[in-house]
């Protein structure tokens, strides 16, 4: 008893193994030492991701000639097909793959998109034209180039979309929830993930936009190639030490949507078999019970059990989450694409003969993260833990919730500067003068960008545990790749709103509010738009949030 009992106590709750298949202790793995692999690979990923996308509306416009309502749309739409294709990766990797080969398949796919990105870039050009009377020169390339990119950046898009859900939830099953210590690493574990994301990301735009405008583009597409091949390689390393989660026999997705096909099937009950319904329920727990009562009709026939009903319940309860959710995601979607161009047009000299890139302005999102984030942790949630009793200080929805009023906030603040900016080139006559830098600080877009960084402190952290946390322990990498669904749908919906608004905007020769000369458009107005979308999605949610029932109350 003496030798088996430190054993018992050691043995890991949940149901997970070794590399080998065994039953694993805690004190020999998972937690931080595996983490750390983990996180690693992740980092390289935001590094290769962001190394691409922070600048890709420049790319669009300056080498492959496309204007900026065209670029603006591209960029959108392939950001936001990267962040749905997570959805098929996470029904991959829980029904079939698992998390570990998924990862390292999708790794592998993104590794080859950057090699054909890198190539793309450095085929030669057909010829030469001056742009916009400036010293850069625009080039016209081939169709091979062009189609070639695309295919690269598309692949890319797959590769995140088998990556990026299944190694956030592998990072956060090395933590084991039913262990009081543990239970509290893994949700610092999602603070401190998103730090050394923003972290690799500062790092990408910092030096990535400087090297890809001012060196080469093939050498800064090529670089994040090579992070990849690295960090896979580094992920590798750390095998031995993961937990690996058992699978059950019957996938997840097929429990859940058997629950709501049977539940339809019997929407017709006799009032015998509601009896037995309403009787099985009562082992339901009480939270649960009166929600979404329609699916315990499932329970009829013993097709499904208790516990089927329980999971679809709680999916469920996340879709008014994930619907109020598109409007934050909408203002996210701008500071790569209209932010970037706005920049474009400012003075950026920080001394004379340099100049800093356009892109490399969201360096300070990510400033703002990285510098928040040990703040929240470590000051903001240690008093509002004493305040409120709760564990974590607030609970994951008053998290989202203070983000998306944050951006609301960005909003307003990103209108009234560009009202400012249209103020100055009209002073100074600059109108038609697009080639011409207004003489008005980049800096003056600096409050928007941190506002922007605090509030994905909050929202997009909170989200990501969010969805992790509320929904069954087996479809956690759907949960994440639900969350990155809301910021793929926010790129289309923001596409979406650009194309529509060009076309109402710029009909009978006028200029729309997306005209190439920025000295003519009207983005104030666009932010004005998004910050009025933002205010009533924000309504919507705050009714959502208030009666929304946790799946699990202890997290909160």
């Amino acid at each position: 008893m003496s030798v088996e009992t430190p054993l018992l106590l050691d043995t890991v709750a949940n149901a997970v193994v070794d590399y080998k298949g065994r039953r694993v202790l805690r004190s020999h793995s998972g937690g931080w030492r595996s983490a750390c692999f983990i996180i690693g690979v992740e980092v390289a990923e935001r590094f290769a991701y962001y190394g691409i996308s922070c600048n890709l509306i420049m790319y669009l416009t300056e080498q492959l000639g496309q204007s900026t309502a065209t670029a603006a749309e591209n960029v959108n739409t392939w950001s936001g097909t990267a962040s749905l294709l997570p959805l098929l990766g996470a029904f991959v990797a829980d029904s079939y793959l698992g998390r570990y080969r998924t990862i390292i398949i999708a790794s592998c796919i993104y590794i080859l998109g950057l090699g054909l990105l890198t190539l793309s870039a450095m085929l030669p050009f057909i010829s030469t034209s001056n742009y916009m009377g400036k010293n850069k020169v625009i080039l016209a390339s081939s169709e091979l180039q062009v189609n070639l990119f695309f295919i690269s950046l598309y692949l890319v898009a797959v590769g995140q979309g088998g990556h990026k859900p299944c190694v956030q939830a592998f990072g956060a099953d090395q933590f084991d929830g039913e262990d009081p210590v543990e239970c509290q690493a893994k949700s610092s574990f999602f603070n401190w993930w998103y730090f050394g994301l923003c972290a690799s990301t500062s790092v990408a735009m910092l030096i990535l936009t400087y090297v890809q405008e001012d060196l080469s583009w093939g050498l800064g597409f090529g670089i994040p190639c090579v992070a990849m091949v690295i960090a896979l390689g580094v992920f590798l390393l750390g095998t031995r030490t993961y937990r690996y989660s058992v699978k059950e026999v019957k996938s997840p997705f097929v429990r859940i949507g058997q629950v709501f096909v049977t539940a339809i099937k019997n929407r017709r009950a006799k009032p015998s078999e509601i009896a037995i319904e309403e009787e099985a329920c009562r082992t339901l727990p009480q939270h649960n019970s009166e929600q979404f009562k329609f699916l315990n009709k499932a329970l009829q026939g013993e097709v499904c059990t208790v516990s089927d009903v329980e999971e679809a319940k709680a999916v469920l309860r996340l879709v008014p989450i994930w619907a109020t959710s598109l409007g934050y995601a909408i203002v996210f979607a701008q500071t790569s694409t209209f932010f970037t161009k706005q920049g474009a047009t400012l003075d950026r000299t920080i001394f004379p003969g340099f100049e800093i890139p356009a892109a490399s302005l969201q360096f300070f999102i990510g400033l703002a993260i990285v510098f928040f984030i040990p703040v929240y942790d470590r000051i903001f949630v240690p008093i509002a833990r004493a305040i409120t009793t709760k564990p974590f200080g607030i609970t994951m929805l008053q998290r989202i919730g203070t983000g998306m009023l944050l951006s609301i906030i960005c909003m307003v603040v990103a209108a009234l500067v560009e009202i400012k900016r249209l103020k100055t080139a009209k002073e100074y006559g600059l109108v038609d003068m697009p080639e011409v830098t207004i003489p008005m600080s980049v800096w003056w877009l600096l409050p928007q960008y941190v506002l922007s960084g605090i509030a994905d402190v909050f929202t997009i952290v909170g989200l990501q545990e969010f969805f992790y946390d509320q929904v069954p322990s087996e479809l956690r990498s759907v949960g994440l790749a639900l969350y990155l669904s809301i910021l793929g749908v926010g790129s289309f919906l923001s596409s979406f709103l650009v194309s529509v608004i060009e076309v109402v905007t710029g009909g009978d020769g006028k200029d729309s509010w997306f005209t190439d000369n920025l000295n003519r458009a009207h983005l104030d107005y666009f932010y004005w738009l998004l910050a009025g979308i933002s205010a009533v999605a924000f309504t919507a949610y705050l009714y959502f949030a208030k009666s929304y029932i946790y799946n699990m109350p202890s997290t909160i």
